[in-house]
């Protein structure tokens, strides 16, 4: 079900795979998406499913309406019988508040800083990439105290360079802002390395502490890929400080 789950000084990081929940196909297993077509009490049990196997209270969970762009929100714990924003980031300060971030080729960026108990997620797609939604939740985090020299970065499984096909001129647009994501297929053709991308941004900003995720979603039967299968579930990555 969990993919990967890391704890480092107080901060706790995990990425779920596609086992162990109970949507059937083309959703199956573990989709945690609830805007893709899966039945809604599916996705419900889900989430409480993956939240209990990490220690959890599924009510403490902050999830977003991901729209790839930059925008940011501070909380302090789960909307309160309200729309949730239409946002790509997450922030809290708040210790035993988990933050959310769903995917199915996209980067999940999960940020802590121990030290000053700040905790960040972040949906990377290309457009996000691009419009530097990282850089914003570094900056949202350092607002509320954090110092990016202790922030502790966290990037999930996704479609990765050698995989990721775009047009030629979509891959000059992306380089011409993010050079680092400049890629080339496997098989030769052009392409996008988004998590190259958001390791590059992460590195100017001053963020040392950074593991990215060997796994590329669509080549990988046990994740969650758009690009292979279009109709499909999502994974999520969680953080949370302790």
């Amino acid at each position: 079900m969990i993919g990967q789950r890391e704890g480092a000084s107080g901060a706790h990081f995990a990425f779920t795979d596609r086992w162990g929940g109970v949507s059937a196909a083309p959703y199956a297993e573990l989709n945690l998406g609830g805007a893709v077509g899966d039945d809604p009490e599916a996705v419900r049990t889900n989430r409480e499913l993956a939240a209990k196997s990490l220690g959890l209270d599924p009510g403490l969970v902050v999830w977003m309406n991901q729209v790839h762009g930059n925008d940011v929100a501070e909380v302090d714990g789960p909307w309160q019988g309200e729309t949730v924003p239409r946002v790509d980031a997450v922030v809290t300060a708040t210790r035993g508040v988990a933050l959310a971030v769903l995917t199915a080729d996209c980067v999940p960026v999960l940020l802590a800083d121990p030290v000053a108990g700040v905790a960040a997620a972040a949906h990377a797609g290309r457009p996000g990439m691009i419009a530097g939604v990282v850089p914003a939740a570094v900056r949202a985090m350092v607002k509320l105290g954090a110092d990016p020299a202790r922030i502790v970065a966290r990037t999930g499984p996704a479609v990765c360079g050698r995989c990721y096909e775009v047009p030629e001129a979509m891959r000059t647009e992306v380089a011409d802002v993010e050079p680092a994501a400049y890629a080339e297929t496997s098989w030769g053709t052009p392409a996008v390395d988004v998590a190259a991308g958001v390791h590059a941004q992460l590195e100017r900003l001053g963020v040392r502490d950074r593991e990215q995720s060997p796994v590329c979603t669509l080549e990988s039967d046990d994740h969650f890929s758009y690009r292979r299968d279009r109709t499909t579930g999502r994974l999520a990555g969680y953080v949370w400080l302790g």
